[in-house]
């Protein structure tokens, strides 16, 4: 069976089972793909591509999972969804072959096998996350703020949206001076605008 038979058949059916489609989405963009110069020429490589990214709310990933073909072993695309985990900031990376689910646990460091049926559902995950973070009342409100949307903005990219959430939580700790460094062309704008938003939106 191919990857894409495979993710219809058992993965989709495994995390559809107790997580609702709103909070799921796939094939989801993570970077445009590296620019690469050869002689007078430029192009991109392909873009790196998570098949599932599972969200606690609209502001907040949670979960990668990348799926591979029942010719390679449960924990086979692990590392990729470790990268993309790290990449997007997100406590929980999981691989798949259809047979089964293989988990890594950033917040204590341990991996595990589990079944179709075992494959954690929001109220788990959330419960592990919270459990490792104690949250205050103006950090829940600024977890639970949304960013500034319109049909004329677009969804902060994966870097923005890192800097983003670890800022806006850093001054919801109490955190009085932060140095946000980010390159020209990266948005800072954009990222400062989004910070000012989900503080004076949540009462900060």
């Amino acid at each position: 069976m191919t990857e894409e038979d495979i993710k219809l058949q058992f993965i989709t059916p495994a995390i559809a089972a107790k997580w609702n489609i709103t909070h799921i989405t796939m094939e989801t963009k993570i970077t445009d793909g590296k620019i690469n110069l050869k002689g007078n020429f430029v192009f991109r490589e392909k873009p790196k591509k998570a098949d599932y990214v599972l969200y606690i709310n609209a502001n907040n990933p949670i979960a990668i999972v990348e799926a591979k073909d029942n010719k390679h072993t449960v924990s086979y695309g692990l590392q990729q969804a470790i990268t993309y985990a790290q990449m997007l900031d997100v406590p929980f990376a999981y691989s798949s072959n259809g047979d089964a689910f293989f988990e890594h646990d950033f917040l204590t460091g341990q991996e595990r096998q589990l079944s179709l049926d075992e494959f954690p559902s929001p109220d788990e995950l959330i419960a592990r996350y919270q459990s490792s973070k104690v949250m205050n009342d103006k950090e829940k409100r600024i977890f639970d703020q949304p960013y500034y949307t319109s049909q004329t903005t677009y969804a902060p990219r994966y870097y923005q949206r890192t800097a983003v959430n670890r800022t806006v939580d850093a001054i919801a700790k109490g955190q009085q001076r932060l140095l946000l460094v980010m390159a020209t062309g990266t948005g800072k704008t954009y990222t400062a605008f989004q910070i000012v938003y989900r503080l004076l939106k949540s009462g900060m």
